[in-house]
């Protein structure tokens, strides 16, 4: 009897999605990467190594590959059932607390994008927020950040499993390649879908909770790290030199280290605006300045740095910016009049002008993550607290505005290893380092967490209203004695959960679409 023959694959969903990956990526090594990936997986699959590996493969190029190592490690950990339960209701809140700011940015999101379409289409690649794909998330740092948090979620989720006695079949990775793409904890589903649904709930929350978590606990670590730098060369730098003032008659240049005036040491903003207070406008002053000039390749590298005095004669602030207010002529003389009074920039205050902006220590590639510490050794505890839980908001955008990296690189290049412990034995390159990977995890956590909570399926957030509205309308059921039966609540729930998922779909999608319109 002839052996029965293989189904043929068809060769046309495969050059559809690499023509899609190409689109995505505009790279036509990624594709081929890609492609060698997935005929290799099939090859894989079709000879039994797949099923010797314990590896399934999901949607085409995404290998699913289970371990049962760490169990043990689970159930130790897990064994103080009371102590998770307890968590697993606290992240029940935090998780619903988060949920609703994420509901509101993305109706923000999507009121904008309707009201103010974007001017220019958002990049496809830019969507995904993948390592190395994405223009402003570099590989090395995110990928590893990526790593750590994927699986700090699902082991949270493990975790809560095995508090509320359900088995966990295995622990695996997601990969694409050798890119994680997640994890997985992979409990027995029977188990968990009969189980209470606030025990449920705990389950879900437990994975985007753990990573709100590690934010803010990498953000400290971020904070004490960042104070662990000084500057190689005290003194102030200008991120601009503005037309036609002394500053640029005199040829300073950005981002040069002024490190003296008149022969005074003006190490830090607050003494260098100390002495300026002591001229008067048209006053001429000598400034000593330090030229660095760095490698095109790498900005670490130091080289050719030199000296020089500059004189400066200062301007007028209050005429410079009626001036400027003068050849505009869409500004309105008298309103701008107004607003330098309210300031004390009056027609006879003599405020001497030097023409910069962006005057800033040496220190300022890093000096707003250490202010969550300095305040508290200043005993603001409040604004310790404020600065952090914003701190997250305020990062989202670092890498977006600058290309990728974590901090201007002309002004990493000013800082150096303090005379701390972990500073003195890993020094100035070591810093960097932790500084980076600790910012890219404090990132990384920040948006899995957050954007888990969407309240959609397939994610977390989607399953916790799933649950939710399901508890919520027994609850109501049982406090009025309406009589619904059970069956009925299931099918609203279901309904409800369903419906939330395509409105928040369409909201998600929408800005994407206007941009292109």
């Amino acid at each position: 009897m002839r052996e029965q023959e293989r189904p043929r694959r068809g060769i046309l969903l495969p050059l559809i999605f690499l023509f899609l990956i190409y689109e995505i990526s505009n790279s036509i090594i990624v594709v081929t990467v890609i492609g060698i990936w997935y005929f290799g997986l099939i090859m894989l699959e079709e000879n039994g190594v797949l099923d010797k590996w314990d590896a399934t493969r999901v949607l085409g190029i995404i290998l699913m590959l289970r371990t049962r190592q760490g169990q043990k490690i689970l159930d130790k950990v897990s064994s103080n059932r009371k102590f998770w339960r307890i968590y697993g209701e606290f992240s029940i809140w935090i998780c619903l607390f988060v949920m609703s700011g994420v509901i509101l940015l993305l109706l923000f999101s999507f009121g904008s994008s309707v009201t103010s379409p974007p001017r220019d289409p958002i990049p496809a690649q830019d969507l995904l927020l993948i390592p190395g794909v994405t223009s402003f998330v570099p590989f090395w740092w995110p990928v590893l950040a990526l790593i750590v948090a994927i699986i700090i979620h699902e082991y949270s989720h493990g975790i809560q499993a095995r508090a509320h006695g359900m088995k966990i079949r295995s622990f695996g990775l997601l990969l694409v390649g050798p890119l994680p793409m997640g994890a997985f904890a992979e409990p027995e589903q029977e188990e968990m879908y009969r189980a209470p649904r606030r025990d449920r709930m705990r389950l879900f929350a437990a994975g985007p909770s753990i990573n709100l978590i590690a934010t803010y606990i990498v953000i400290i670590l971020l904070s004490s790290t960042a104070n662990g730098f000084v500057a190689t060369n005290p003194g102030v730098h200008a991120v601009e030199i503005i037309e036609d003032t002394g500053a640029k008659e005199s040829g300073l240049l950005p981002y040069e280290i002024i490190t003296h005036m008149n022969g005074v040491p003006v190490p830090e903003y607050e003494i260098f605006s100390e002495e300026m207070d002591r001229f008067q406008p048209g006053d001429e002053i000598t400034l000593t300045v330090l030229s660095g000039k760095w490698s095109a390749a790498d900005f670490d590298q130091k080289t050719e740095q030199s000296q020089r005095d500059i004189d400066v004669t200062l301007m007028d602030r209050y005429d410079w910016y009626m001036g400027l207010c003068e050849q505009d002529e869409s500004c309105n003389l008298e309103e701008t009049k107004k607003y330098l009074e309210d300031i004390g920039v009056g027609p006879d205050s003599n405020i001497p002008f030097l023409g910069v902006s962006g005057l800033n220590d040496g220190e300022a590639g890093v000096s707003s993550y250490g202010s969550i510490l300095n305040a508290i050794n200043d005993n603001n505890i409040l604004g310790a607290i404020v600065i952090t839980a914003i701190m997250p908001l305020l990062m989202l955008g670092v890498p977006i505005a600058g290309d990728g990296q974590v901090m201007n690189l002309r002004e990493q290049a000013m800082l150096s290893a303090g005379d701390g412990v972990i500073a003195s034995v890993i020094g100035t390159s070591g810093m960097i380092m932790l500084f980076t990977f600790l910012f890219w995890l404090a990132w990384i956590n920040f948006l899995l967490g957050f954007a888990n909570l969407i309240p959609m399926i397939p994610f977390d957030g989607g399953h916790i209203v799933k649950d939710g509205v399901h508890s919520s309308l027994s609850f109501f059921n049982e406090i009025f004695n309406r009589g619904i039966h059970p069956i009925k609540i299931e099918s609203w729930a279901n309904k409800i959960s369903n419906n939330s998922s395509f409105i928040f779909l369409f909201i998600l999608i929408i800005p994407v679409i206007m941009s292109y319109l």
